[in-house]
């Protein structure tokens, strides 16, 4: 499958079966996370895989988009490791965040899984729920695992390029 068919095959699943998932799938979720490109090489992202119990229970009480899911990522980045945009002072953590949580949202496809990328939660109460020290800054939730049937999928109701896209 080439990277475009990928991209057009990966949707925002929000019903998932109770199926666990594989280690082998969840290393290769990670791995796809390690190797994301990070500013200047960083490599502040963190990631924190929630698949016991008590791990997604304590999720229900960070967001309401948990989707029940089986496994979930809490997508984070360093603070004290981030490369900070000397232009702007704009800590590119985020951003290093951001591309992890991507590569991992196109691996889970890749490998059949569906995710979703969850923004709504207050990062204090994730970083207080997960004891998470204050240089650590969640940026995503990515739930994981099996799509349920009749998981709905809206990804392809897309503009078209010339609404998004300005040559100059």
């Amino acid at each position: 499958m080439s990277f475009l068919e990928l991209a057009q095959k990966r949707y925002s699943c929000r019903k998932f079966s109770d199926k666990a998932v594989e280690q082998d799938k969840i290393d290769k979720i990670l791995e796809a996370g390690r190797v994301a490109p990070t500013a200047v090489n960083f490599q502040s992202q963190r990631i924190f895989v929630l698949k016991s119990k008590e791990s997604l229970e304590k999720l229900k009480t960070v967001t309401q988009y948990h989707f029940d899911a089986p496994l979930a990522f809490l997508v984070c980045y360093d603070s004290n490791v981030s490369w900070k945009n000397p232009f702007n002072n704009i800590d590119e953590g985020v951003v290093d965040a951001s591309i992890a949580a991507t590569h991992m949202m196109l691996e889970i496809a890749d490998l059949g899984l569906g995710s979703t990328w969850v923004g709504y939660f207050d990062l204090k109460v994730a970083q207080k729920t997960y004891n998470l020290e204050n240089n650590i800054i969640p940026v995503a939730i990515l739930p994981a695992g099996y799509p349920n049937m009749g998981a709905s999928n809206m990804h392809n109701s897309r503009f078209e390029l010339a609404k998004t896209v300005k040559y100059l």
